[in-house]
């Protein structure tokens, strides 16, 4: 596995404003080999704007076993909703 070629996700932002947003995944020996195919695979008619090519085992996700802890409702901490601010009439609709 010493001789394994490196694996890359690609991100590419389509105009500038938008965010780059993940399009696929390929093999490079090293980062400018990993944009360069990444523009030959991924920009071939002018899609994008911008390239990032990040090393897969680079990449830390949430697991997916702790969903409920990461991702429980918000509904008991009343903190996070403004619904109990006071909003002055002169600061008009917000």
């Amino acid at each position: 596995m010493a001789n394994e070629i490196p694996l890359w996700e690609v991100f590419i932002r389509p105009r500038n404003g938008l965010s780059h947003k993940h399009v696929g995944s390929l093999h490079a020996a090293d980062e400018v080999m990993a944009l360069n195919a990444a523009r030959d695979v991924y920009t071939r008619r002018g899609e994008g704007t911008s390239i990032w090519v990040v090393r897969s085992n680079q990449i830390v996700a949430s697991d997916p076993d702790q969903a409920d802890e990461n991702f429980e409702p918000t509904g008991d901490k009343i903190y996070r909703h403004p619904t109990f601010y006071d909003i002055p009439e002169e600061v008009g609709h917000m």
